[in-house]
């Protein structure tokens, strides 16, 4: 399942980001995450004091992985209504939901501290870059200045999220799509 070079550590923090996405915290057990990890039974406390902390590197990583890819397409080429496009519109296991938005369904995770924290930061950096990118577009004359880029950036954030829950009710990513496509007419900028 995972390369021959990947190092114990690497194969457990990999098993554990799957089988959160998959199970949710309280769903992924140390035998679990050992048996996908192909790792033997004290291998998880050699490398990790414990769950949590095996937990917590995974939900970094895939932060850190989600914020990436969210950069790359709002930081890339075109106006600031077409990187949001861009954004909305970037390539998405959209049945498989996203693995940090169902990070807040997990009332494990959200009773920590510690485990919500890299949850909590990306989701606040996505507004915060959306936020900036309408506020950039109010200026240059492409979004009409009555906008809020922390409201435009919320309902962006929300029909993400929102449409990662349709699509998955419906077995159906034309939801998520359709929520996509409302938003983006909405914001559509306005010919002078």
């Amino acid at each position: 399942m995972y390369s021959q070079g990947m190092s114990t550590s690497e194969r457990l923090i990999e098993s554990t980001r799957e089988l959160l996405w998959e199970r949710g915290y309280v769903g992924t057990s140390p035998k679990a995450i050992l048996e996908r990890a192909d790792a033997g039974q004290g291998s998880m406390y050699h490398h990790f004091k414990g769950k949590p902390d095996l937990a917590l590197a995974a939900i970094r990583r895939t932060a850190e992985e989600l914020r990436a890819a969210a950069e790359g397409v709002l930081d890339g080429p075109g106006t600031p209504y077409e990187r949001v496009e861009a954004y909305l519109r970037r390539e998405r296991d959209v049945l498989r939901g996203c693995p940090i938005g169902r990070l807040t369904m997990d009332p494990d995770v959200i009773a920590s501290h510690e485990l919500r924290a890299p949850v909590e930061g990306t989701l606040d950096w996505i507004r915060g870059r959306i936020a900036g990118l309408v506020e950039e577009g109010k200026e240059q004359g492409q979004f009409v200045s009555s906008l809020d880029g922390e409201e435009i950036a919320a309902a962006v954030v929300a029909t993400v999220q929102g449409g990662y829950v349709l699509a998955r009710a419906s077995g159906s990513p034309a939801a998520f799509d359709a929520g996509v496509r409302g938003l983006l007419s909405l914001l559509a900028p306005r010919p002078a």
